[in-house]
């Protein structure tokens, strides 16, 4: 006899509670709470390096250049859950090779591609220079001729480094940086779109839902840009040590850079912080004043079933927490650390608490659903769906990032940061 689990995608990680549906299954399960996540990590990290690149704030000059690669490293892998949710993930190529806007879905397609070319083409604008100093500097050097010649290709045979060239060059990443904003928003205020239409279901149907996106997916990239920033530059820092002696002077001058920006980023972070709390905050009153037919069965999943996942992992742990963290006084580069993976724990408890607590009431609001992760995973099914396809995942931004660092060079050398 054939195992029921080959045929029902939802049945091996659902649980039910009292009345539901015999068809009923929590059948959005870890990977549509990381995708959503993942796209509005690329939103927010994108939108960090405008702040310099548009709106001239200087002082984040060093962090917008990273934040600006980084956002290239995480854009292919905002799809990479959407493909392993998927049961035929080639049919996901269908969407962009038939674009129109009836579906939203393929309207994700059209975002998602032009943000990825507007994010190439000012990548490739702010780094032209570059290309052309090392195809320059590696000519006759021993073992650096494919190095060399990946540099002319991503010259495009634009050599031109005149001053009147590179102002063009930056009047370019400006008019990027500007349009990429909206598409950007747009991008991930779509995943919020899809839910907040949904009107089958009572939790999602809300008209503030996309904007909330929008406003955590900025929290979420700027928080997880300042840790990722924080990270690297104390891995910097002890290589210095090691390499130098704990004595170089240089090693203080790293830890005063490193912290003078993240106190400047810090500013901003805290402001789109209040916001996106202000925002949800106002989206449960909302629902609580309006009290449609459905919120009896609403009240009793957020204030009963969810409550610890809704008031107080999001709420306190992830957002009062790292806010109250922020705003003490003598801040340290450690507790700002802590406090941003506070931050993304608590977006990524939103995201886990929209798509899998929607699924949580059964449509005959008599009964509940829970959804249990696979952790060992005993097939493939279990293992795209479960901790092992979340890992992979979240490694799989760093691995490109490292690789387009390479070419990209987001953070400079120690003496270049000095």
């Amino acid at each position: 006899m054939i195992e029921p689990s080959v045929y029902v995608h939802g049945l091996e990680w659902t649980t039910k509670e009292l009345f539901t549906y015999p068809n009923e299954f929590i059948t959005w399960s870890i990977q549509i709470v990381m995708y959503p996540y993942m796209t509005g990590l690329v939103a927010g990290a994108f939108v960090l390096s405008s702040l310099y690149h548009v709106f001239g704030q200087k002082d984040l000059k060093d962090l917008a250049r990273f934040s600006l690669v980084f956002s290239l490293a995480l854009l292919p892998v905002a799809a990479m859950p959407l493909l392993l949710h998927l049961q035929q993930p080639l049919r996901a190529m269908h969407p962009l090779f038939t674009p129109h806007f009836t579906s939203a879905i393929s309207a994700f397609g059209i975002v998602f591609s032009t943000y990825g070319l507007i994010v190439l083409s000012e990548i490739w604008f702010v780094y032209r220079k570059h290309f052309v100093d090392q195809v320059h500097e590696l000519k006759g050097i021993k073992g650096s001729k494919l190095k060399r010649m990946i540099f002319i290709i991503l010259t495009m045979g634009a050599m031109d480094i005149s001053e009147a060239a590179l102002a063009k060059d930056k009047k370019a990443v400006t008019i990027m940086a500007a349009i990429g904003i909206p598409v950007a928003c747009f991008l991930h205020g779509y995943a919020g779109f899809i839910f907040g239409s949904v009107k089958a279901n009572a939790l999602w149907m809300s008209p503030l839902m996309p904007v909330i996106f929008i406003m955590s997916a900025v929290v979420s990239g700027i928080a997880l840009c300042m840790l990722t920033y924080i990270l690297i530059m104390e891995f910097k820092k002890i290589k210095a040590a090691i390499a130098r002696g704990m004595g170089d002077t240089s090693v203080q001058a790293i830890k005063g850079i490193e912290m003078e920006v993240i106190t400047k980023a810090t500013r901003y972070l805290i402001i789109f912080l209040v916001a996106a709390i202000s925002l949800e905050i106002l989206d449960l009153i909302f629902r609580g004043y309006t009290a449609m037919k459905s919120w009896d069965i609403l009240r009793s999943v957020m204030y009963g079933k969810d409550f610890v996942d809704i008031f107080m992992l999001q709420y306190g742990i992830g957002n009062l927490l790292p806010f109250i963290m922020l705003l003490w006084p003598k801040r340290t580069l450690r507790r700002v650390a802590i406090a941003t993976t506070l931050i993304l724990f608590g977006v990524f408890m939103m995201r886990w608490n929209v798509v899998i607590g929607g699924q949580a009431f059964s449509l005959s609001f008599a009964g509940f659903m829970h959804y249990h992760m696979p952790i060992i995973p005993h097939n493939w099914e279990t293992f795209k769906e479960g901790l092992g396809g979340v890992i992979l995942v979240i490694i799989s931004p760093y691995a490109l990032f490292w690789v387009i660092n390479k070419f990209t060079p987001s953070l400079g050398t120690v003496e270049e940061k000095i």
